[in-house]
């Protein structure tokens, strides 16, 4: 049975509900859920005004003063909406350079691989960020590289990537720059003033704090009107997507409605909270309370401070004996938290996520779970393996 936790600050999950530390599907306020315990009809006028608005909110927060910036949203998951992109902005007779430093960079050049167009790689691993300078000289080796995908941040290690620095470079460079801020937009900032990509993506279950169903597309114009023909895919095609629902109002195809409704309350909480700064500070804190306890029960985290995102944060298991992950997991759910395993190869990790309707009071009560459940297993240090932190020394140099 869990245990209900209490909290001062948000209200705690619905009774027998663990919080989900994780980076999306994630705990969501109550009046989120409300949100979907209407029908609404896919082609009613009412529902066309909710696509109008949520399109209009999301754009919102891209700082776009110049109207060059339109919203598409689609049908599925985060991994539909790169590959939509992907397909829609990289034309037949392009080539990405795609940007990787863990799994999901490396699955959108495994999905280049299946849309069957060229693709070059630069992998990082798990520790480090791809760089400015290495892009420029990626770039300037290969006149053919047309568009550069960057992941905004990889949570397979919870890195936070440096997109301007590479912005600036595929800028200066005349090449176009594709986001993948899946788990980054709506708390670390992105606007089209600073970073000028072409497109971006990202998901209704992140950092707006809504339940899944749908990604968005934001692209430039310009670049929509550019995309026609473009897909691979006849769902998966953004620019029919936009099209129609610039035309209409409506999805090409049967809509999540009540995941739109769901989603719509969020960009209303998102908005009171203070906007992207305002979620952007308390996932922050959330991470910086939880990482501080962490640390003080002798857990290491994967990356240095530098590198370190508020989405999610990477923790090498302890070198203990007695530590088993899969024990550790279940003892911290009945505590009323769901963790995250490792994604790493070299290593043998977890993670820790610091999104979703939680604040720093929940945080201290999990850095209290893991004590409580460290105790229960009989580990009296949660320092990680020698190896470990030697692995980390000499990838990181």
């Amino acid at each position: 049975m869990i245990k209900q936790v209490s909290t001062q600050g948000f209200e705690p999950p619905a009774m027998g509900e663990p919080y989900l530390l994780t980076p999306g599907p994630l705990t969501t306020a109550y009046s989120v859920k409300q949100a979907m315990l209407r029908d609404w009809g896919s082609w009613d006028g009412d529902f066309r005004a909710m696509t109008a608005e949520l399109r209009r909110r999301l754009l919102a927060l891209t700082g776009d003063r110049k109207g060059e910036y339109d919203c598409v949203p689609l049908q599925g998951s985060g991994t539909y909406c790169v590959e939509a992109m992907l397909g829609s902005f990289v034309p037949k007779n392009g080539k990405a350079l795609i940007l990787a430093n863990g799994a999901y960079g490396l699955r959108a050049a495994q999905t280049m691989q299946y849309l069957g167009r060229a693709h070059t790689l630069i992998d990082k691993g798990d520790y480090l960020p791809p760089r400015g300078d290495e892009v420029a000289a990626a770039l300037d080796a290969d006149p053919a590289i047309t568009h550069v995908l960057v992941i905004h941040c990889e949570t397979s290690s919870g890195i936070l990537n440096p997109v301007a620095e590479i912005a600036a470079v595929v800028e200066a460079r005349g090449r176009k720059l594709l986001v993948d801020s899946m788990s980054a937009f709506g708390a670390i900032d992105l606007d089209v003033g600073n970073i000028h990509y072409a497109a971006m993506v990202s998901s209704a279950n992140k950092c707006i704090e809504g339940v899944p169903g749908f990604g968005f597309v934001i692209a430039r114009k310009s670049e929509l009107e550019a995309a026609k023909g473009n897909s691979h895919s006849i769902s998966l095609d953004v620019h029919a997507q936009w099209a129609a629902m610039e035309k209409t109002g409506q999805w090409r195809f049967t809509p999540p409605t009540h995941v739109v409704a769901a989603f719509i309350e969020a960009l209303k909480m998102h908005e009171a909270e203070g906007g992207v700064a305002g979620r952007g500070a308390r996932y922050t804190r959330n991470r910086d309370v939880m990482v501080d306890g962490m640390r003080e029960l002798g857990f290491e985290t994967l990356l240095s401070d530098r590198w370190l995102s508020p989405i999610i944060v990477t923790f090498f298991c302890p070198a203990h004996g007695n530590f088993v992950f899969s024990r550790f997991y279940d003892l911290m759910k009945e505590k009323g938290f769901i963790i995250y395993p490792g994604k790493l190869t070299v290593v043998d990790s977890f993670r820790v996520g610091c999104i979703g309707r939680m604040d720093e009071h929940v945080m201290r009560r999990v850095v209290e779970a893991a004590r409580q459940s460290l105790e229960e297993m009989g580990v009296d240090t949660a320092a990680p393996p020698a190896h470990a932190i030697a692995e980390r020394a000499k990838l990181a140099a």
